[in-house]
Protein backbone atom coordinates (compact mmCIF):
# COMPACT_ATOMS: atom_id res chain seq x y z
CA UNK A 1 0.00 0.00 0.00
CA UNK A 2 2.74 2.57 1.06
CA UNK A 3 4.89 0.99 -2.65
CA UNK A 4 1.78 2.02 -4.28
CA UNK A 5 1.31 5.53 -2.87
CA UNK A 6 4.52 6.68 -3.33
CA UNK A 7 3.96 5.55 -7.22
CA UNK A 8 1.54 7.31 -7.32
CA UNK A 9 3.37 10.51 -5.68
CA UNK A 10 5.81 10.24 -7.50
CA UNK A 11 3.85 10.15 -10.81
CA UNK A 12 1.50 13.06 -10.08
CA UNK A 13 4.29 15.14 -8.75
CA UNK A 14 5.69 16.76 -11.88
CA UNK A 15 2.34 17.60 -13.04
CA UNK A 16 1.68 19.41 -9.75
CA UNK A 17 4.93 21.06 -10.34
CA UNK A 18 4.77 22.39 -13.88
CA UNK A 19 1.00 23.92 -12.28
CA UNK A 20 2.69 25.95 -9.73
CA UNK A 21 5.50 27.34 -12.21
CA UNK A 22 2.84 28.39 -14.02
CA UNK A 23 1.00 29.95 -10.99
CA UNK A 24 3.92 31.75 -9.61
CA UNK A 25 5.40 33.24 -13.19
CA UNK A 26 1.94 34.97 -13.21
CA UNK A 27 1.95 35.86 -9.97
CA UNK A 28 5.64 37.79 -10.40
CA UNK A 29 3.84 39.33 -13.96
CA UNK A 30 6.00 36.80 -16.25
CA UNK A 31 2.58 35.68 -18.38
CA UNK A 32 -0.54 37.12 -18.05
CA UNK A 33 -4.18 36.63 -19.57
CA UNK A 34 -2.97 37.41 -23.23
CA UNK A 35 -0.42 35.33 -22.91
CA UNK A 36 -3.12 32.27 -21.88
CA UNK A 37 -5.29 33.28 -25.49
CA UNK A 38 -2.09 33.58 -27.56
CA UNK A 39 -0.82 29.57 -25.66
CA UNK A 40 -4.46 28.74 -26.01
CA UNK A 41 -4.87 29.24 -29.99
CA UNK A 42 -1.58 27.52 -30.34
CA UNK A 43 -2.33 24.14 -28.64
CA UNK A 44 -5.72 24.01 -29.81
CA UNK A 45 -4.71 24.48 -33.46
CA UNK A 46 -1.10 23.67 -33.62
CA UNK A 47 0.55 21.77 -30.89
CA UNK A 48 -1.71 19.08 -30.22
CA UNK A 49 -2.29 18.05 -33.78
CA UNK A 50 0.72 17.22 -34.27
CA UNK A 51 1.27 15.50 -31.29
CA UNK A 52 -1.75 13.49 -31.72
CA UNK A 53 -0.18 12.38 -35.08
CA UNK A 54 3.45 12.25 -33.46
CA UNK A 55 1.78 9.79 -30.43
CA UNK A 56 0.08 7.56 -33.13
CA UNK A 57 2.47 6.95 -35.69
CA UNK A 58 5.35 6.73 -32.53
CA UNK A 59 3.52 3.98 -30.58
CA UNK A 60 1.88 2.11 -33.22
CA UNK A 61 1.65 0.00 -36.33
CA UNK A 62 -0.86 -1.88 -38.43
CA UNK A 63 -0.13 -5.21 -36.72
CA UNK A 64 0.07 -4.10 -33.00
CA UNK A 65 -3.04 -1.70 -33.39
CA UNK A 66 -4.93 -4.29 -35.10
CA UNK A 67 -4.09 -7.21 -32.31
CA UNK A 68 -5.26 -4.88 -29.90
CA UNK A 69 -8.62 -3.90 -31.40
CA UNK A 70 -10.53 -6.12 -29.75
CA UNK A 71 -10.53 -5.10 -26.25
CA UNK A 72 -11.27 -1.88 -27.35
CA UNK A 73 -15.22 -2.96 -26.70
CA UNK A 74 -14.93 -2.16 -22.61
CA UNK A 75 -13.80 1.22 -22.86
CA UNK A 76 -15.99 2.35 -25.68
CA UNK A 77 -18.90 0.44 -23.15
CA UNK A 78 -17.77 2.26 -19.99
CA UNK A 79 -17.29 5.83 -21.31
CA UNK A 80 -20.39 5.16 -23.29
CA UNK A 81 -22.40 4.81 -19.91
CA UNK A 82 -20.50 7.23 -18.08
CA UNK A 83 -21.45 10.04 -20.41
CA UNK A 84 -24.82 8.55 -20.53
CA UNK A 85 -25.22 8.85 -16.56
CA UNK A 86 -23.49 12.26 -16.37
CA UNK A 87 -26.42 14.01 -17.93
CA UNK A 88 -29.08 13.22 -15.65
CA UNK A 89 -26.37 13.67 -12.80
CA UNK A 90 -25.74 17.17 -14.28
CA UNK A 91 -29.54 18.27 -14.44
CA UNK A 92 -30.34 17.22 -11.17
CA UNK A 93 -27.35 18.74 -9.55
CA UNK A 94 -28.82 22.14 -11.89
CA UNK A 95 -25.11 22.92 -13.06
CA UNK A 96 -24.59 26.21 -14.43
CA UNK A 97 -24.98 26.28 -18.47
CA UNK A 98 -20.94 27.73 -19.00
CA UNK A 99 -20.05 24.90 -17.58
CA UNK A 100 -22.64 21.88 -17.55
CA UNK A 101 -20.32 20.44 -20.97
CA UNK A 102 -17.11 20.90 -18.67
CA UNK A 103 -18.63 19.02 -15.55
CA UNK A 104 -20.46 15.89 -18.20
CA UNK A 105 -16.68 15.72 -20.05
CA UNK A 106 -14.73 15.89 -16.40
CA UNK A 107 -17.21 12.71 -15.25
CA UNK A 108 -16.51 10.48 -18.44
CA UNK A 109 -12.98 11.54 -19.60
CA UNK A 110 -9.65 11.08 -17.35
CA UNK A 111 -6.15 11.94 -17.97
CA UNK A 112 -4.82 8.70 -19.41
CA UNK A 113 -1.31 9.60 -20.94
CA UNK A 114 0.29 12.49 -18.91
CA UNK A 115 -0.83 10.67 -15.54
CA UNK A 116 -2.38 7.28 -16.39
CA UNK A 117 0.85 6.32 -18.65
CA UNK A 118 3.75 6.84 -15.95
CA UNK A 119 1.45 4.84 -12.99
CA UNK A 120 0.73 2.04 -14.87
CA UNK A 121 4.58 2.24 -15.83
CA UNK A 122 5.96 1.99 -12.23
CA UNK A 123 2.95 -0.48 -11.48
CA UNK A 124 2.91 -3.25 -14.06
CA UNK A 125 5.88 -2.40 -16.28
CA UNK A 126 6.74 -2.00 -19.74
CA UNK A 127 4.14 -4.38 -20.77
CA UNK A 128 1.26 -2.22 -19.69
CA UNK A 129 1.60 0.31 -22.43
CA UNK A 130 -0.15 -1.13 -25.65
CA UNK A 131 -2.93 -1.66 -23.12
CA UNK A 132 -2.34 2.08 -21.61
CA UNK A 133 -2.75 2.69 -25.33
CA UNK A 134 -5.57 1.52 -26.71
CA UNK A 135 -7.60 2.97 -23.85
CA UNK A 136 -6.19 6.33 -24.66
CA UNK A 137 -7.49 6.30 -28.53
CA UNK A 138 -10.75 5.43 -26.69
CA UNK A 139 -10.76 8.71 -24.38
CA UNK A 140 -9.20 10.66 -26.87
CA UNK A 141 -11.73 10.29 -29.33
CA UNK A 142 -14.11 10.49 -26.61
CA UNK A 143 -13.10 13.80 -25.44
CA UNK A 144 -12.56 15.25 -28.60
CA UNK A 145 -16.03 14.55 -30.22
CA UNK A 146 -18.04 14.41 -27.32
CA UNK A 147 -16.12 16.20 -24.91
CA UNK A 148 -14.96 19.11 -27.25
CA UNK A 149 -18.59 19.03 -28.77
CA UNK A 150 -20.42 19.79 -25.12
CA UNK A 151 -17.74 22.06 -23.95
CA UNK A 152 -18.26 24.12 -26.70
CA UNK A 153 -21.73 24.88 -26.04
CA UNK A 154 -20.66 26.01 -23.03
CA UNK A 155 -18.98 28.98 -24.23
CA UNK A 156 -22.00 29.67 -26.58
CA UNK A 157 -25.03 30.50 -24.62
CA UNK A 158 -27.24 32.95 -27.03
CA UNK A 159 -28.49 29.28 -28.88
CA UNK A 160 -29.41 25.98 -28.33
CA UNK A 161 -26.70 23.02 -29.12
CA UNK A 162 -28.45 20.42 -31.11
CA UNK A 163 -25.97 17.79 -32.46
CA UNK A 164 -27.02 17.21 -35.76
CA UNK A 165 -26.09 20.18 -37.33
CA UNK A 166 -23.36 21.83 -39.75
CA UNK A 167 -22.28 24.08 -36.33
CA UNK A 168 -21.91 21.16 -34.22
CA UNK A 169 -19.94 19.10 -37.51
CA UNK A 170 -17.40 21.39 -37.33
CA UNK A 171 -17.37 21.62 -33.32
CA UNK A 172 -16.25 18.06 -33.13
CA UNK A 173 -13.93 18.13 -35.88
CA UNK A 174 -10.93 20.24 -34.42
CA UNK A 175 -7.89 20.52 -35.37
CA UNK A 176 -6.91 17.80 -32.59
CA UNK A 177 -9.46 15.32 -33.81
CA UNK A 178 -8.36 15.68 -37.40
CA UNK A 179 -4.72 15.31 -36.26
CA UNK A 180 -6.06 11.77 -34.53
CA UNK A 181 -7.96 10.82 -37.72
CA UNK A 182 -4.68 11.24 -39.79
CA UNK A 183 -2.37 9.45 -36.90
CA UNK A 184 -4.80 6.30 -37.81
CA UNK A 185 -5.38 6.46 -40.93
CA UNK A 186 -1.47 6.70 -41.74
CA UNK A 187 -1.34 3.39 -39.06
CA UNK A 188 -4.06 1.26 -40.88
CA UNK A 189 -2.26 2.62 -44.60
CA UNK A 190 1.56 1.71 -43.32
CA UNK A 191 2.36 4.72 -43.96
CA UNK A 192 5.81 5.87 -42.02
CA UNK A 193 6.24 9.76 -42.66
CA UNK A 194 9.97 10.68 -43.26
CA UNK A 195 12.13 11.31 -39.91
CA UNK A 196 12.34 14.79 -40.39
CA UNK A 197 8.09 15.28 -41.06
CA UNK A 198 8.20 13.39 -37.37
CA UNK A 199 11.16 15.42 -35.36
CA UNK A 200 8.93 18.56 -36.57
CA UNK A 201 5.51 17.23 -35.15
CA UNK A 202 7.61 16.11 -32.08
CA UNK A 203 9.14 19.45 -31.56
CA UNK A 204 5.71 21.06 -32.62
CA UNK A 205 3.55 18.90 -30.02
CA UNK A 206 6.28 18.35 -26.71
CA UNK A 207 5.21 21.77 -25.54
CA UNK A 208 1.08 20.63 -25.02
CA UNK A 209 1.81 19.27 -21.91
CA UNK A 210 3.93 21.88 -19.77
CA UNK A 211 1.98 24.54 -21.79
CA UNK A 212 -1.46 23.18 -20.43
CA UNK A 213 -0.38 23.07 -16.97
CA UNK A 214 1.15 25.96 -17.15
CA UNK A 215 -1.93 27.37 -18.30
CA UNK A 216 -3.53 26.03 -15.48
CA UNK A 217 -1.26 27.48 -13.46
CA UNK A 218 -1.97 31.26 -15.00
CA UNK A 219 -5.67 30.76 -14.30
CA UNK A 220 -5.09 29.52 -10.66
CA UNK A 221 -3.36 32.71 -9.93
CA UNK A 222 -6.46 34.82 -10.58
CA UNK A 223 -8.67 32.26 -8.26
CA UNK A 224 -9.02 33.23 -4.47
CA UNK A 225 -7.95 29.78 -3.05
CA UNK A 226 -7.90 30.20 0.41
CA UNK A 227 -11.69 31.00 0.13
CA UNK A 228 -12.41 27.53 -2.10
CA UNK A 229 -14.43 24.97 -0.84
CA UNK A 230 -15.39 21.90 -2.15
CA UNK A 231 -19.11 22.19 -3.54
CA UNK A 232 -21.07 19.22 -4.73
CA UNK A 233 -20.28 19.17 -8.24
CA UNK A 234 -16.76 19.07 -7.03
CA UNK A 235 -17.61 15.97 -4.96
CA UNK A 236 -20.07 14.49 -7.39
CA UNK A 237 -17.01 14.92 -10.05
CA UNK A 238 -14.25 13.09 -7.79
CA UNK A 239 -16.73 10.23 -7.03
CA UNK A 240 -17.35 9.78 -10.86
CA UNK A 241 -13.49 9.73 -11.72
CA UNK A 242 -12.51 7.60 -8.84
CA UNK A 243 -15.42 5.36 -7.67
CA UNK A 244 -18.26 5.46 -10.70
CA UNK A 245 -16.02 4.81 -13.98
CA UNK A 246 -13.45 2.60 -12.12
CA UNK A 247 -16.86 0.37 -11.26
CA UNK A 248 -18.64 0.40 -14.11
CA UNK A 249 -15.37 -0.84 -16.24
CA UNK A 250 -15.34 -3.75 -13.07
CA UNK A 251 -18.74 -4.31 -13.95
CA UNK A 252 -18.05 -4.83 -17.58
CA UNK A 253 -15.09 -7.46 -16.83
CA UNK A 254 -17.33 -9.91 -15.47
CA UNK A 255 -19.11 -10.43 -19.15
CA UNK A 256 -16.25 -9.46 -21.62
CA UNK A 257 -13.27 -11.78 -20.96
CA UNK A 258 -9.59 -10.28 -21.18
CA UNK A 259 -6.24 -10.87 -19.88
CA UNK A 260 -5.86 -9.78 -16.80
CA UNK A 261 -3.13 -7.15 -16.86
CA UNK A 262 -5.32 -6.16 -19.75
CA UNK A 263 -8.52 -5.91 -17.11
CA UNK A 264 -6.42 -4.18 -14.34
CA UNK A 265 -4.50 -1.51 -16.84
CA UNK A 266 -8.82 -0.33 -17.60
CA UNK A 267 -9.40 0.01 -14.50
CA UNK A 268 -6.68 2.05 -13.34
CA UNK A 269 -7.08 4.01 -17.03
CA UNK A 270 -10.81 4.57 -15.78
CA UNK A 271 -9.40 6.22 -12.28
CA UNK A 272 -7.55 9.03 -13.72
CA UNK A 273 -8.05 12.48 -12.87
CA UNK A 274 -9.55 15.03 -15.15
CA UNK A 275 -7.60 15.49 -18.65
CA UNK A 276 -5.36 19.11 -18.66
CA UNK A 277 -6.09 19.96 -21.58
CA UNK A 278 -9.94 20.87 -20.59
CA UNK A 279 -9.21 23.99 -19.01
CA UNK A 280 -7.41 24.69 -22.50
CA UNK A 281 -10.41 24.05 -24.89
CA UNK A 282 -13.31 25.75 -22.43
CA UNK A 283 -10.23 29.03 -22.84
CA UNK A 284 -10.97 28.51 -26.51
CA UNK A 285 -14.45 28.56 -26.47
CA UNK A 286 -15.06 31.34 -23.97
CA UNK A 287 -16.90 28.28 -21.47
CA UNK A 288 -15.61 28.61 -17.67
CA UNK A 289 -12.49 27.83 -18.16
CA UNK A 290 -11.22 28.26 -14.25
CA UNK A 291 -13.74 26.00 -13.18
CA UNK A 292 -12.52 23.80 -15.89
CA UNK A 293 -8.99 24.28 -14.43
CA UNK A 294 -9.91 23.79 -10.63
CA UNK A 295 -11.53 20.46 -11.42
CA UNK A 296 -8.13 19.02 -13.23
CA UNK A 297 -6.47 20.13 -9.89
CA UNK A 298 -8.32 19.00 -7.43
CA UNK A 299 -9.06 15.67 -9.02
CA UNK A 300 -4.81 15.34 -9.71
CA UNK A 301 -4.66 16.15 -6.26
CA UNK A 302 -7.02 13.71 -5.43
CA UNK A 303 -5.51 10.81 -7.46
CA UNK A 304 -2.84 10.90 -4.52
CA UNK A 305 -4.99 9.21 -2.16
CA UNK A 306 -7.39 7.29 -4.70
CA UNK A 307 -4.79 5.54 -6.70
CA UNK A 308 -3.42 3.52 -4.58
CA UNK A 309 -6.88 2.56 -2.58
CA UNK A 310 -8.39 1.46 -6.18
CA UNK A 311 -4.64 -0.94 -6.74
CA UNK A 312 -5.85 -2.18 -3.26
CA UNK A 313 -9.34 -3.07 -3.98
CA UNK A 314 -8.37 -4.98 -7.70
Amino acid sequence: MLLTFLTSFESILPIIIMILVGYFMARAGWIDEKFGGAITKYLLNIALPCYMIWNLVKNFDRGKFLALIGGILIPVISMTAAFLISIPVSNLLKVPRNRKGIFRTVFFCSNTIFVGLPINLALFGQQSVPYVLLYYIVNTTFFWTIGNYEISCDGDLTRDCPIFSLSALKRIFSPALLGFMLGIVLILLKIKPPQFVMNTLNYLGFPTTPFALIFIGLVLSSVSLKKFRPDREIVVLMLARFVLSPAIVMLILHFVQVPPLMAKVFVIQAAMPAMTNTGIVAKGYGADYRYASLTTVVTTLASIIAIPVIMTVI
